[in-house]
């Protein structure tokens, strides 16, 4: 596997720090339950075709699962263009779904709501999101994806029903927003708990 790693470690002193002030914003900081949180290290294959080590926050009860759901993606060859904690945006949203980087944690609200996201536990994971945006109402997320919204067109990048990743992640009981009714969220895979 070209020295890619696929591991899951607790969430260290030195990991954390970075999160603070990003995906964990300073006013959040006493409603996050780190012990809660799973660091993997995972790897892709590129839109260049190449193998790349990702890495992803994920919520502890789902990380063993997670972990072997990259491994399929991987060993298949489905492409994933960027996998990086939202941290390297500094916890902004908007700006890792424009850079197209799939991610997971991060302890903040669903879009134009005060409703929080199944992200803040650990619990949704965004693919492609540039090729496969969240579209509710007129809005579009990110809004680079709007050339994106048209899902007749012929694009192996977009995320559809009954593919490869979607046949992954269901099978091992995960939801998928592109079949919600009152919005569509081509990027979302989450798993709730029970």
């Amino acid at each position: 596997m070209e020295n890619i790693k696929f591991s899951i470690n607790k969430i260290d002193e030195k990991l954390y720090s970075k999160m603070l002030g990003k995906s964990i914003l300073a006013e959040y900081k006493d409603k996050v339950n780190i012990e809660s949180l799973r660091y993997l290290k995972v790897g892709h294959i590129g839109f260049d075709g190449k193998s790349h080590q990702g890495e992803i926050i994920v919520n502890s009860a789902l990380a063993d699962e997670v972990l072997e759901i990259f491994k399929s993606l991987y060993e298949k060859g489905y492409k994933i263009e960027k996998i990086k904690l939202v941290d390297d945006y500094n916890g902004d949203d908007n700006i890792s779904m424009a850079d197209n980087n799939s991610s997971a944690f991060n302890y903040r609200v669903i879009p134009n709501t005060d409703k929080l996201s199944n992200h803040a536990l650990g619990r949704a994971i965004d693919i492609n999101p540039l090729y496969n945006p969240y579209i509710v109402d007129d809005n579009v997320f990110p809004q680079e994806g709007v050339e994106y919204v048209d899902r007749t067109q012929k694009d192996d990048r977009f995320i559809r029903k009954n593919d490869l990743i979607y046949n992954i992640f269901i099978k091992y009981g995960w939801s998928w927003g592109g079949e919600w009714t009152n919005a569509k969220d081509y990027q979302h895979f989450e798993k709730i708990e029970k």
